[in-house]
């Protein structure tokens, strides 16, 4: 009777688990980092002088992979987006070593996209990363947008000359 409720009540964790995994949205793989459901450490690489925390990270046929969950209406890849999933890739490499040969975005509206970290984008990254410490060092930002609430919460506030408010 005790092995039959421990068996039944086993199939019930493994099929709530299941269900919360679709639920959010969560890859397959063992999860070894979580920022969702409380605050993690965020990762360091001293190469680029970058820090982030990904929403989580699976372990997956002995790769990480970075997954970045945003909320809202997107209806296509944002390019800032993929920059910020570049740089989770690349900060797992710095950290845990190997290759991260690529991650994954989930949108709200069910989309995943499996974006390579290949070496086009991994130059794009670093030479995006250049160009800002460059626009820093020379206090001269420019908006890039015309969004008030981008604005508003934006790091760069306290450089640009154009603020919407």
């Amino acid at each position: 009777m005790i092995a039959t409720i421990v068996i039944y009540e086993s199939r019930k964790i493994a099929k709530d688990v299941r269900d919360f995994k679709v639920e959010h949205k969560i890859q397959d793989g063992r999860i070894t980092y979580s920022d969702l459901n409380t605050p993690a450490k965020a990762l360091f690489s001293k190469r680029f002088r970058l820090s982030g925390k990904p929403d989580y990270i699976v372990k997956k046929n002995n790769h990480y992979i970075p997954v970045e969950v945003k909320t809202g209406e997107h209806h296509r890849i944002q390019k800032n987006h993929v920059f910020q999933l570049a740089a989770y890739c690349q900060l797992l490499e710095d950290n845990y070593g190997g290759f991260v040969p690529y991650g994954i975005l989930v949108y709200n509206t069910d989309q995943q996209y499996k974006i390579p970290f290949d070496p086009k984008l991994r130059f794009e990254l670093e030479s995006s990363i250049k160009e800002m410490r460059r626009l820093l060092k020379t206090k001269n930002i420019q908006r890039n947008h015309a969004d008030p609430y981008r604005c508003r919460s934006c790091s760069m506030r306290s450089y640009c000359g154009v603020k919407l408010m």
